[in-house]
């Protein structure tokens, strides 16, 4: 019980990057995203297969139950190569605090406004980014790599959440019919 709130203190406060984990971050994502498209749809798929309400959010395959179809859907991929996208400016801009903040300002005010999207997606995508970068990629994100991702996707989350705070956003059950 005390390491699982240790966990979410971790993720709600995250810590600073080191230069050396910036740089394990930068040379392991270089790897993966060699493998955009694999790589971003191998992510969606275990999300929504895992976490079938978060696949509510997507009229144009929330319907599609078969894993190997939605795999195949062209929105799906379209969706995975703007996540994969979104992930790249992150890390290339890891050193500018400014644009990762604006970038992450974006993403959050767009799923909070217009997608109307539950803030606890994001937390939990961060969580299958890790588990299959460490899955596909184990001779590229070690153990020491993961930690690092940990700390930077915990970012990711915090600079969101402070996005989805701005608009004003309140914890809502959202209806996606």
């Amino acid at each position: 019980m005390e390491r699982k709130q240790e966990e979410v203190d971790h993720l709600e406060r995250p810590s600073p990057l080191t230069d050396k984990e910036r740089v394990m971050i930068q040379d392991s994502w270089a790897k993966v995203y060699q493998n955009c498209e694999e790589a971003g749809v191998a992510i969606l798929v275990r999300l929504f297969v895992n976490f079938p309400s978060s696949k509510l959010y997507f009229s144009q395959f929330k319907h599609i139950e078969d894993t190997q179809q939605l795999a195949q859907s062209s929105q799906l991929k379209k969706h995975a190569q703007r996540v994969m996208n979104a992930i790249n400016t992150l890390v290339e801009n890891i050193d500018n605090s400014e644009k990762v903040t604006s970038v992450l300002k974006l993403v959050g005010k767009a799923h909070a406004l217009k997608h109307k999207v539950d803030l606890v997606y994001f937390k939990i995508l961060c969580g299958v980014i890790l588990e299959v970068l460490g899955e596909e990629y184990p001779e590229v994100v070690t153990p020491e790599v993961g930690i690092a991702w940990t700390k930077f996707l915990a970012t990711v989350c915090s600079g969101i959440k402070a996005a989805y705070e701005e608009v004003g956003w309140t914890q809502q059950s959202t209806s996606t019919g």
